[in-house]
């Protein structure tokens, strides 16, 4: 895998402005406004890099607001590491491939994993099978 970089001016010309801000600069957007995920089958990747991230197969409706999975697909190139902001201490969950911020994961998804991958639907694209 080779680790993909470039300069916040190229994040800038390809990105949207809310994914920039998501994926580059740690934001997230807000609840219940990203609507285009549907129930077909296929994958998700990340809009930075092009990565395959999560499988349909493994989303469910966590009733946040935001896509989540009870985990990465095999083999997805999906980090975490500690966030303390908002006075409080989370996981989140990058893409280790482009290190663009995802969303978080938390210790209260569904079986069989356990984890709620919570994501920011403006990283991801869908491509359906």
């Amino acid at each position: 895998m080779e680790k993909v970089v470039k300069s916040d001016e190229d994040w800038k010309a390809q990105l949207s402005p809310l994914a920039f801000k998501v994926t580059r600069q740690h934001g997230t957007e807000r609840a219940f406004t990203h609507d285009d995920f549907p129930k077909d089958p296929g994958q998700y990747f990340c809009v930075c890099c092009g990565v395959e991230l999560f499988d349909q197969a493994d989303k469910f409706d966590s009733g946040t607001g935001w896509p989540s999975f009870t985990q990465p697909s095999t083999g997805a190139p999906v980090g975490e590491s500690v966030d303390n902001s908002w006075f409080m201490r989370r996981t989140e969950v990058h893409c280790d491939q482009c290190d663009a911020h995802l969303g978080h994961v938390f210790p209260d998804g569904p079986n069989p994993t356990g984890l709620r991958y919570c994501i920011n639907g403006v990283a991801l694209t869908f491509e359906p099978e």
